[in-house]
This record gives C-alpha cells, structure tokens and sequence, in this order.
C-alpha cells in the first residue's frame, strides 16, 4: 500500500499528460487573451473588424479552436491536481485537508490580485483560488454529486443570455488599457473583486469533472480508459468546432451579424460547447502522452517543463502584454493587428518555453510554483 503523504509530488514522480496539457494550453491562453488588447477599429467578441482576408482566416482560427476552449481544459487539470492533492491526505481528516487547500488558495488570491493589479486586468489566479475556497468542501462529495453539480453548471452556462466575451461590442477598456499608473490600479481594483466572484462559476463544471477524473487517475493511467478518452477527444472536440461556427463564421465577416435575440443564443452555444472542447483537448493530450510512452524528444520535453511551471509562464505571458501593449509603454494595440498579435502570442509562448527548458536542465522549478508550494505545505522541501 503507498505511503499517504502531505509532501509535494517530486518532479520525476509526475505524470507526463497533465503537464504536456497545460504546456500546450499556455499557447492557447497567449492567443486568447492578447486579441483583446486591440483597439482602433470596431470589436466583436474581442476581435478587431474591417481586417485584411488572413486576419478574417485567423480570427475564424482563433474563434473555432481557441477562444473559450482553452480556460475550461486549465479548470479541468486544476480539479485534477486538487483530486491529486487529497489523494496524497487520505489518511488525514477532512479539516486537515481543507486547511492545506485553503492554504494554497490563498497563495493564489493573494498572487492573482497583485497580478490583476500591476499586469493584467483579465487574471485568473484570484477566481482559481476563490473556487477553491469553495470547492474545499466538495473534495469529499461522491461521484454522483459532482457530475450532477458539474451538469447543471454546464446547463446553466449554456442558457440564453447576452454575458458571452463571443458576443461582446465593448473594446478594451481603461483597465486594459489604463492611460497612467494612477488609473490602471483604480480601475482595476475595481475589475478585479468582479472577476474573482464571477469567474468560478464558469470553471466549476471542468473543476468538477476534474475531481471526478482525478479521483480514477485517468489521465495518468489510461491504460483502461482508452475508449472514454477516444470518445472525449473526439466528440469535444466535434462539438466545439461545429458550435463555434455561428460565432466564429461571423466575427470572420464571413455570415452577417444577426439579431440581439440570435446573438443571445450562439454566444453561450459557442461557451458551452467550449467546455465539450477543453475536455477534448485534455483527452487527445492524455493519449498522445500515452502513445508516446518514454519516448520524448527535446520538445516534448519542453512543453512539460512548461506545464510544470505552469503559473510562471502565464505570469511572464502578462509582462509582455502590458509592456506592448500599454498606452504610457509601447502603446502597440492601434498598429497590430489579429494577425501580427497572433504571431506575438506565439512568440511568447515560445520564450517561456525556452524559459522553462532553461530552468529544467538546471533541476529548478519556477518561482511561483515554489512560493505557492511554500506556502501550501510549509518550509518543506519543494
């Protein structure tokens, strides 16, 4: 029987898919959320109109593959390393479980508000950490609660309503895009409570499911579940490239905008189907991780080296864009376009893989993943 432990995993101990997930996520997080620093022409859904054809193509690409797709497959591996986390206290009671997550969810306030503060106005940190707050007390519910809870979320986010970013007419805003100091901290102290609050209950369907998923180590042992991990990749996956097409077909200019009433209805289709694809996404990972058994190139290596450190790299993501794109900085949102933006996003992605390789031959983790694992578990070692 294994020992039970409230240690960290060691770096030789983690399985490949979750950190080749989140690597490859990180990409998909670049391209979704520089877009919206773009200004100087009218939006819709984040998406600068009246482009060239090739922006159109990559705003279709962004749209179908990326936008809303790649934040429910990080709510899923989050659940999954929580499921992780309780795992390794089984023998602990149930305070002495949610005090560790507590711990680590206040690491994550604490780190998300200052980052929502000084970088980037969209942070998911803080929502993270308050959903673990809360998702503390659902570690311990039984798989029939968290699949009918993750189900009804599901349901409920994907219910007529005119909340979707798909959707959106509103160019980034002063928290964005703050002309000075002064007016980046007060205008994102506002935003800031607002998305903390708001933000968990659009990942507590994939956090949900990823307890559950966690709990049966499915992306670490897939050996039994190859056919549910097939069906998962391929029905997500189908479902979200044939339900963003309503969205993503018009903010290509390719169909007309419809009515408020139409456009109530594809922007949560678009966001719904979305999380189909992030469970998608994690299982076609998991079984290419799978495939690829011990043998991993140089790449792939990379990329999970990235997934490793994870926090770190969405962390530098966010320096670049405020340097970039910042009014009182290099003040690009009005020059670049989808295009060039999307290139950027994978230029950045690129260096913090670099980043991260560069820390992995040296055996060291990133910093934020050893400050949050200080605070977690104490001054143990990490």
């Amino acid at each position: 029987m294994p020992t039970r432990t409230s240690e960290p995993t060691a770096v030789t101990a983690r399985a490949l898919a979750p950190d080749l997930a989140r690597g490859f996520m990180l990409l998909f997080i670049a391209l979704a959320n520089s877009h919206y620093f773009l200004s100087g022409r009218p939006v819709l859904g984040g998406h600068p109109q009246e482009g060239s054809s090739l922006d159109s193509a990559v705003t279709w690409l962004i749209a179908t593959f990326v936008d809303g797709r790649a934040f429910p497959m990080f709510g899923l591996l989050f659940g999954y390393g929580v499921a992780h986390m309780v795992r390794r206290r089984t023998d602990a009671g149930p305070r002495a479980v949610r005090r560790l997550l507590w711990r680590r969810a206040l690491a994550l306030v604490v780190i998300g508000t200052l980052h929502g503060l000084l970088l980037y106005a969209g942070d998911i940190l803080t929502a993270y950490g308050v959903l673990l707050f809360l998702g503390a007390w659902t570690v311990r519910w039984k798989d029939g609660w968290l699949l009918a809870a993750a189900a009804l979320f599901f349901v409920l986010c994907a219910l007529p309503g005119d909340d979707s970013l798909s959707i959106s007419t509103d160019p980034p805003d002063a928290a964005l895009l703050p002309p000075d100091v002064a007016t980046a901290v007060v205008e994102r102290a506002q935003m800031t409570p607002w998305i903390a609050l708001l933000g968990p209950l659009g990942f507590l369907c994939p956090f949900l499911l990823g307890l559950w998923a966690g709990r049966r180590r499915i992306l670490e042992r897939p050996e039994g579940c190859g056919t549910l991990l097939r069906v998962t990749a391929s029905v997500g996956i189908g479902a979200a490239v044939l339900g963003a097409q309503p969205v993503s077909l018009m903010l290509a200019g390719i169909t007309p905008v419809p009515d408020r009433p139409a456009l109530e209805l594809i922007g949560p289709l678009h966001d719904a189907t979305g999380v189909l694809g992030g469970l998608g996404y994690a299982a076609a990972v998991t079984l290419l991780a799978h495939r690829l058994g011990n043998r991993r190139g140089k790449v792939v290596e990379a990329v999970a080296a990235t997934g490793r450190r994870s926090m770190t790299c969405y962390l530098a993501q966010s320096v670049v864009w405020t340097l970039v794109f910042t009014p009182f900085l290099l003040d690009l949102s009005a020059d670049l376009t989808v295009t060039s933006t999307a290139v950027l996003a994978l230029a950045t992605w690129t260096a913090t893989v670099l980043l991260a390789r560069h820390l992995h031959l040296r055996g060291r983790r990133g910093p934020f993943e050893v400050l949050v694992r200080r605070v977690t578990y104490g001054r143990r070692r990490v």
